[in-house]
């Protein structure tokens, strides 16, 4: 089964094993939204988050394929004013009732598989990864929680994870720098590939296997917040 909570990118994706071919869907609004109901267990959002701190711009972000097991998207975009603070945070995850959610402890397995490109001007201020939340009220909101953990695949323009380098570690078969820090009142674990990787088959469940052994995650009273 593939595993994939919000996949954030300010980059070409794909992220789909045997797509279906379908008619390209288009997102330019602000938080415009497309859910693949029935035929896929996906959603996107072109999600300009931070489109205010932006002088002049646009981005849309176009869905070209999907299928019951995975999507292919990208985004473009032209932006001014404030490069150091977020303007957009496209991303793409999986639909999953609140009824339905599980604790981290009971999921047996998150498997992941992504691969992406990028092409633009090197000066890009921008990162790809999963973003996952979790929080111990199962009906909480879909983003933010009590905890945070990022992976981190790549990164254009040193963008600054939240928090402090800890220790490099080692997860999955790959070397990651372990970022803390808090966002308000939830604990952000950043794990950040030191050079970049285009293509990742990985498990994270192992990331929270990590952080059960090594950071006290408590893993039994955790809900995975997926959509």
């Amino acid at each position: 089964m593939l595993f994939l909570p919000f996949l954030l990118l300010s980059i070409a994706v794909q992220a789909a094993p045997s797509p279906q071919d379908t008619e390209a869907i288009t997102l330019c609004n602000q938080y415009s939204y497309w859910s693949g109901s029935p035929s896929s267990n996906y959603e996107g959002n072109n999600n300009l988050w931070g489109l205010s701190s932006a002088t002049s711009g646009s981005q849309c972000t176009y869905l070209t394929s999907y299928s019951s097991s995975g999507l292919q998207w990208h985004t473009t975009w032209t932006w001014a004013g404030s490069p150091n603070k977020v303007k957009n945070v496209a991303y793409s995850g999986v639909r999953q009732d609140v009824a339905n959610r599980k604790t981290v402890a009971s999921i047996k397995s998150m498997k992941a598989s992504v691969s992406w490109q990028y092409t633009g001007a090197e000066k890009a201020k921008a990162n790809v990864a999963f973003d996952i939340f979790t929080a111990a009220d199962r009906g909480h909101a879909n983003t933010n929680g009590d905890y945070e953990v990022m992976i981190w695949l790549a990164r254009f323009g040193n963008p600054t994870p939240i928090g402090t380098l800890t220790r490099t570690v080692s997860v999955g078969g790959f070397s990651w720098n372990l970022y803390i820090g808090m966002n308000v009142n939830m604990k952000v674990f950043s794990f950040v590939a030191p050079s970049n990787i285009s293509t990742w088959n990985g498990n994270a469940k192992d990331f929270f296997e990590y952080l059960r052994v090594h950071r006290e995650f408590p893993v039994a009273s955790q809900y995975l917040l997926i959509g």
